[in-house]
């Protein structure tokens, strides 16, 4: 190309001396040289004309045979044109070939700007949600999805959850709404359909809860003939008194696993909306002390209170007395005979605290993230011993959940465990709310 260029300015520097050498013969070298810049000028500008016309067209056909530089040029914008060409057709291929993989998710597929409005959703998400092309497109997500807790859900940016509402076109559909940010603010939005896993989930829920209360009836009228029988036994049958005795502490059991699963049920099936008391959370924890002491009798452990008796909390009482009472149940339960306990209900700047600490034989750190799960053991013969349900930390778990809290449990093996209840500020009641209440 520049080679073109030097003949090209060589030849024009030629024609110009030409053109001031045939002027200075005449005796006018500036007519001279404007005689051949002159049609040289316009002959430049019919070549861009030509040039502009070519790129201007839309034809792929090929340019004008040119020679020198002009030809070099047209050659090159040519092959330049073409490779774009070629770019734009593997780009789209790209497109296609992702927009067909997409549509066949089962899956719904949405991409959101940043400024919420709808830019792509692939089949799927358009009978899930029932968009429409291209009547929809660019429009913001939040005029076609109105549910409430959507909104709230899209509008808060905090994604690291999963959203699960009816679908407002089929309220026997359930939803699940996955939302990842990528890019300068734009948003991917998956949606699947989990009406089975959800119908499943309430099946299970209401088998247990239907179960429990009809296992419940036969196991009282049980138990009360096994008294009935060992005041008996007692007096005039004492052979038999053992055997009975073994049968009474079974059903005991059996009627201690009924009323967890019975809590468990109320409290995955009651929604949390119910109102909120002001609860004496120190209060409620040495009332739970009263009742492990007769528990310790045995065990003779050190159990001590660290209480701020000024921080009561919102709460339902009869849950978190639950709550607590498992917490402390376990620690006195697994620690090994005259171990320390120490309870502590106390504040700091972000949340309140309610903490269960032991220096028993603690537990394998493998086993912490599975200890709220239903019947999980982290070791069998431990709740052999104890009569334990496996569902005390499960139910700590959901009364936590409807009140906003988290359990954090740490543990090693040797060096005890520690179960804290962490509560949000805004469950804190403060002195100016306790007065008015």
């Amino acid at each position: 190309m520049f080679r073109e260029w030097n003949i090209e300015f060589n030849q024009f520097l030629i024609l110009v001396a030409m053109g001031a050498i045939g002027g200075w013969m005449l005796g006018y070298p500036g007519v001279g040289i404007s005689l051949v810049c002159v049609p040289y000028s316009f002959w430049m500008l019919f070549r861009v004309r030509e040039l502009v016309k070519w790129l201007r067209s839309d034809s792929d056909e090929d340019p004008p045979e040119r020679g020198g530089m002009w030809g070099s040029l047209f050659d090159n914008l040519y092959q330049q044109q073409k490779q774009h060409r070629q770019q734009v057709h593997n780009l789209y291929n790209i497109i296609v070939r992702a927009q067909q993989s997409t549509n066949a998710i089962k899956d719904g597929v949405v991409v959101v700007d940043k400024y919420g409005n709808l830019e792509w959703w692939n089949e799927a998400c358009g009978r899930f949600l029932e968009f429409r092309q291209p009547a929809d497109q660019g429009r913001p997500l939040t005029n076609l999805l109105r549910d409430p807790r959507f909104i709230r859900y899209f509008d808060a940016g905090n994604y690291d959850k999963t959203l699960e509402i009816p679908s407002t076109f089929n309220p026997n559909q359930i939803l699940q709404f996955q939302v990842t940010t990528f890019g300068d603010g734009d948003r991917l939005m998956v949606v699947r359909d989990v009406s089975r896993l959800h119908h499943l989930e309430q099946m299970r829920k209401d088998f247990v809860a239907n179960v429990s209360h009809e296992l419940r009836t036969p196991l009282t009228v049980i138990k009360g003939y096994l008294e009935t029988f060992l005041d008996i036994a007692s007096t005039t049958n004492p052979q038999f008194e053992r055997g009975l005795k073994q049968m009474h502490n079974q059903t005991q059991r059996m009627e201690l696993l009924i009323n967890d699963l019975l809590m468990l049920s109320r409290l995955e099936t009651e929604h949390s909306s119910q109102p909120l008391k002001p609860v004496s959370a120190a209060k409620l924890i040495k009332q739970v002390y009263n009742d492990a002491l007769a528990l310790n009798d045995e065990k003779q452990h050190s159990i001590n209170l660290e209480l701020d008796n000024e921080l009561d909390i919102y709460g339902n009482e009869n849950e978190l007395r639950s709550a607590f009472s498992n917490l402390l149940m376990n620690a006195v339960k697994y620690t090994p005979k005259q171990g320390n306990i120490t309870v502590r209900w106390y504040q700091d700047d972000q949340f309140a605290y309610m903490e269960v600490e032991d220096d028993g034989i603690g537990i394998d750190p493998k086993h912490i993230p599975r200890l709220t799960e239903r019947f999980y053991r982290a070791d069998e013969s431990r709740h052999a011993k104890t009569g334990g349900t496996g569902l005390g930390l499960a139910i700590v778990k959901h009364v936590l959940i409807h009140h906003n809290g988290h359990l954090d449990i740490s543990s090693n093996l040797g060096e005890g465990s520690s179960f804290c209840c962490r509560f949000p500020r805004k469950m804190i009641v403060s002195n100016q709310k306790q007065s008015v209440a």
